[in-house]
């Protein structure tokens, strides 16, 4: 006799679901591509955006330290701005911490890897708890899957390609990283002040210290948030 606590597997897994986990893997993919063509194109070994996707796994961290470190910035730089820009990852895993709770220790470790913004976003989405954990772990698998499969074909792309200024991907890193904050910068009056803020605060210190140390003063900017929250 089946139990009427017992959610029915049709109705975690239904077509709407499936359907934009498949969108948003398709976008992700196609900036994971990007990320590791750039990447071995400006000079980084294949294993470098490989490595770093499978163990690092987040996409706006991972731009901005490969970023730094092709710019001629050292690896203490690069690790410390990517830290700093994926703090945010903790109040997600506390938003999702129900999906967890009565996992095992693998589980629990795993499903930590896994949290982004796309996958808090699905998990939070839903109101039945059976759907959030469905949620959280189709779009984490998936979204995991593809990222590092995209990162894999655009680096041996990028070791084909050569020379990154003669094909524009020189100009790509910016212009991705401009994609990713653009929403915010353009919803959010408080997060305008702050990117206005933070890049005066890089634009003047840059003649004077070593390259990547621009990058983490012009975090300054989030004293405007700060102060407002």
């Amino acid at each position: 006799m089946r139990s009427p606590y017992r959610t029915p597997p049709s109705a975690v897994l239904d077509r709407s679901l499936l359907r934009d986990v498949s969108l948003v893997c398709l976008a992700s993919g196609v900036v994971g591509v990007s990320f590791g063509a750039i990447a071995v194109a400006g000079g980084l070994p294949v294993w470098v955006p490989v490595v770093m996707s499978l163990v690092v796994y987040a996409g706006s961290a991972q731009f901005s330290a490969v970023g730094i470190l092709l710019a001629g910035g050292g690896p203490v730089a690069a690790a410390a701005t990517g830290l700093l820009l994926n703090t945010r990852t903790a109040a997600f895993s506390l938003a999702v911490a129900d999906v967890l709770g009565d996992r095992g220790r693998l589980a629990r470790f795993a499903g930590a890897h896994l949290v982004t913004d796309e996958t808090a976003a699905f998990a939070l989405a839903q109101r039945d708890p059976a759907r959030r954990r469905a949620a959280f772990w189709i779009s984490g698998i998936g979204l995991y899957a593809v990222w590092n499969l995209c990162v894999l074909g655009g680096a041996l792309a990028g070791s084909a390609l050569g020379d990154t200024a003669r094909f524009g991907l020189d100009a790509a890193f910016p212009a991705v990283l401009v994609a990713l904050v653009l929403p915010a910068v353009r919803e959010d009056a408080g997060v305008r002040r702050a990117a206005l803020l933070g890049g005066a605060v890089a634009l003047a210190v840059t003649p004077f210290v070593p390259v990547g140390v621009p990058v983490l003063l012009a975090l300054t900017g989030l004293l405007v948030l700060g102060r407002r929250v």
